[in-house]
Order: C-alpha cells, then sequence, then structure tokens
C-alpha cells in the first residue's frame, strides 16, 4: 500500500485546498471555492488544535491526506452541528389517512422540518482525488476521523452525522429544489447556496413552511430526487454505510440527498477499536491491515499499517510515535464481525 498519512491541515497547505476546492462538486460548502473562506477554515481548524480542554463546541477540525508530501484530498469534523444556527433537515414520517366509509386506507410519506440534528458532531468536506478511489485511501480518510472523535470524546457529541450531496443536472440545478425550496426563496438551486452560505441555516425556518411537504404531491422528478446521491457522494456514503450509519430517516433540506446519522458507539470503526502500546523491536503475531492513529490532538496521525497482536516501533515508525506511547488500531476490513 502507498505510504498515506492522515494529518492536521497546515497553513502551508492553502495552495493545494484551493485546487481541491476548484474541483470539488458545488454541494460541498464546506470547502468553499474562495482563498479568504479557506484560509479562515485553516486558521479555525488550527485554533480547534491547539484550543485547550473545555471546548466550547464551536470547533472545527481539517484533515489532509498526504502521499510522499503530496495532498491528494482532505476531510473535516464539525463538533456541534448548528453551534452558532440550528441545523435543520428534513425528516422521513408516513402517516396514515382512513376513511372507514369508503373501506380506503392510505399510507403517506411526508417530510417534516425539523432541527433534530441540532448538537450532533458532524462530518464534512470529504475529498478525494480521482486517482485515488480505487484504493484504501478513501477508508483512511473518512474512518480515521470517527477513531480521532473517540479518542477526543470530550469534544464531541455521543452522535454523529454526515451530509450527502443530492443529485444535480449538468447546470447544477436541483429538482427537488426546484419543487420545494426555490418556490419559497426565489432564487435557484447554485444561487441559494452561495447566498445562503451554507446548508441547513436557521434563516431556513423563516421562510419555509411548518407543516409537512406530502411527497405524493411534489413533482415526480422531486420524488425520484430525494435521497438520492449524487455520483461524487457515492464512495464517502458507502464508507459511512459500512460503518453502521443510518440513511433512511433524514434528508438535506437544499437537494434531497440524504444525511446519515448513528451513535458513535455503535460504528464498526469504534467497536473494534483496541488500544496498542509502541513496543521495541517488531509486532508478533498474525498481521492483518489496520487503521493505525496517533490520537492526542498535539501529534495526531493516521496511517494504514498491517499489526500484529502486539505494535512494534517499527510498525508506528510513520506516525512518528515512541515506544511507550499507545495508539488506536482498528482493522481495515472487519470481516464477518458484527
Amino acid at each position: 500500500m502507498n505510504p498515506l498519512l492522515l494529518r492536521p491541515v497546515a497553513a502551508a497547505d492553502l495552495p493545494d485546498l484551493m485546487r481541491m476546492a476548484a474541483a470539488s462538486h458545488d454541494g460541498i460548502s464546506s470547502l468553499p471555492n474562495d482563498e479568504a473562506k479557506l484560509r479562515m477554515r485553516i486558521e479555525a481548524s488550527l485554533q480547534s488544535f491547539a484550543s485547550p480542554d473545555d471546548a466550547s463546541g464551536e470547533e472545527t477540525y481539517l484533515f489532509v491526506l498526504e502521499d510522499a508530501g503530496r495532498i491528494v484530498g482532505c476531510s473535516g469534523i464539525a463538533a456541534s452541528a448548528g453551534f452558532f444556527d440550528r441545523f435543520y433537515s428534513y425528516r422521513n414520517e408516513f402517516v396514515v389517512h382512513a376513511s372507514a366509509a369508503l373501506e380506503v386506507t392510505q399510507r403517506m410519506h411526508t417530510l417534516h422540518l425539523c432541527h433534530d440534528l441540532t448538537g450532533t458532531t458532524l462530518l464534512t468536506s470529504f475529498f478525494l482525488d480521482p486517482a485515488y478511489e480505487r484504493g484504501p485511501a478513501a477508508q483512511l480518510l473518512s474512518r480515521a476521523r470517527l477513531l480521532f472523535i473517540h479518542a477526543n470524546a470530550a469534544r464531541f457529541s455521543g452522535r454523529i452525522a454526515a451530509e450527502s450531496p443530492g443529485i444535480t443536472d449538468a447546470a447544477g440545478q436541483s429538482p427537488f429544489w426546484d419543487a420545494v425550496g426555490r418556490r419559497f426563496f426565489g432564487m435557484d438551486y447554485p444561487e441559494a447556496e452561495a447566498v445562503i452560505g451554507g446548508r441547513s441555516r436557521a434563516c431556513i425556518a423563516d421562510l419555509m413552511p411548518p407543516s409537512p411537504i406530502y411527497v405524493a404531491l411534489l413533482p415526480e422528478a422531486a420524488q425520484w430526487a430525494l435521497g438520492q446521491l449524487h455520483p461524487v457522494g457515492e464512495l464517502p456514503f458507502s464508507i459511512l454505510q459500512d460503518e453502521g450509519f443510518d440513511a433512511d430517516t433524514y434528508v438535506d433540506i437544499f437537494d434531497g440527498g440524504p444525511t446519515v446519522e448513528a451513535p458513535l458507539a455503535s460504528l464498526r470503526s469504534v467497536r473494534h477499536a483496541r488500544e496498542l502500546q509502541v513496543r521495541p523491536g517488531a509486532g508478533t503475531g498474525p498481521r492483518r491491515w489496520h487503521l493505525l492513529v496517533r490520537p492526542s490532538r498535539a501529534s495526531f496521525g493516521a496511517v494504514l499499517a498491517e499489526v500484529g497482536e502486539t505494535l512494534g516501533v517499527d510498525d508506528a515508525a510513520a506516525l512518528g510515535a515512541r515506544v511507550g506511547e499507545r495508539l488506536l488500531a482498528t482493522p481495515l476490513n472487519p470481516g464477518g464481525a458484527a
């Protein structure tokens, strides 16, 4: 496997982030194609990693994936979704309408505007160079964040969520937005993304109707788009599904893409994680590929490594770990373990 390293973003990474933001999908609003905003994003992450232990919840963390000195991806964490504004989603619900006189019962799909996910920890900013999508890089880029959250649990919620971009056409228009949001905001989807400055903002509640939306009354294109993924979201979404995230309850209020959520403790990477102390010499026991994480904020890093029952100093060399340090390891492929 390639010597891939996931590490906290540094100020010098700005040009690489600009390159990735220019290549990313418009719906990834936490990686804006704007130099000033990206610089602020880096500065916020640096402050979050350096902040004292009594974290406020407004922290955001940004990681970059490095291959032999070249930045090939990024991913992030927002400690508390909706820290400054409530975090809005549509919740899928089903209501039953029945008429005894007509002997008719109908189960109707509805969307309820809610802020259930306010306060959850949000996974953000996933981008990976297309040349790396077929290898294990995406696993490292996505899953190592969960072990960082697990190791620094006091800074995060016990409930984790992530938004995925929904269906848009070649012009960047969203059939779901056209059927719902556009009627109340009077602007098309790309303009709404730019003006509102991100998804799930509190101003949504000022203009969107609080009453449920009956899905059957929406145009067919909007119904079809509901809960569907844009192709750029398929890889990170599949990793989150494998982790055990629920994708059936919430959808994004802008484009109808799925919003996943789960308790941190139920996720596969966390359930299978074990703590290993770095020992002198070589590790012992049968080796399997693992995510290996140096969990402290001051020296965080994550790599892919073959790990046995014990961990030798050579196994942890890519992380700069020393003898006596305790690292987290979780299998890259847990197999049939539940």
